[in-house]
């Protein structure tokens, strides 16, 4: 999906933060069980969600067979130093661009694969503006995504990273879990359609 593309999630509907809640815990648990039977791993890079989206998987009983962990680079220099995203990017196009929310998915992906389960992890990364005000030219509620897929995702080998502009309404809390919500409406849909679709 082009990078530029703006998409509509249903959290856009939820209004507080409990009801996201509630649509994020009814969305990791499916997805947790779905990994565990594939043998997929999922690590995330986290920005402005600051280990929300981590607490999304963590909070569903059985997690650790399937959640690596989450690094929380929120400072720009943090993603560069931690995740090696590219510094020349993050110094031409700052946090918050597509680019660097691919890359962020990749490497935290990298950062927490192992041999036994290499080339199967899923990788998750947010980046955005929180609000209240925005960052220099970037508007609260201006937020990239970003997936990157195993390579047993054959269904998805020409487009094995991807990232997602969201724009989103409401105070800092409540863009930082739709965001999270997002995340996994993300995240559901390509598990759901790629069952078939795996080399063993």
């Amino acid at each position: 999906m082009n990078d530029n593309a703006a998409v509509d999630f249903r959290a856009n509907s939820l209004t507080t933060v409990d009801e996201l809640q509630q649509a994020c815990d009814e969305l990791a648990a499916p997805i947790l069980e779905w990994c565990a039977e594939h043998a997929i791993k999922i690590a995330c890079a986290e920005s402005l969600t600051g280990g929300l989206l981590a607490d999304a998987f963590v909070r569903i009983p059985g997690a650790s067979q399937v959640f690596l962990g989450s690094a929380v680079t929120y400072d720009i220099r943090a993603k560069a130093s931690v995740l090696h995203v590219d510094p020349v990017l993050l110094q031409e196009s700052g946090a918050v661009d597509p680019r660097v929310a691919r890359q962020m998915a990749r490497l935290t992906a990298q950062l927490f694969s192992q041999p036994e389960y290499d080339g199967r992890v899923i990788g998750l990364s947010t980046t955005g503006v929180a609000g209240p005000g925005p960052d220099g030219d970037k508007p609260a509620g201006l937020v990239y995504i970003g997936v990157s897929f195993p390579t047993i995702f054959d269904n998805l080998r020409n487009t094995p990273e991807t990232a997602l502009r969201l724009h989103l309404q409401g105070t800092r809390e409540i863009i930082r879990h739709r965001t999270v919500c997002c995340v996994l409406e993300n995240l559901s849909h390509f598990t759901a359609c790629s069952q078939d679709a795996f080399l063993y």
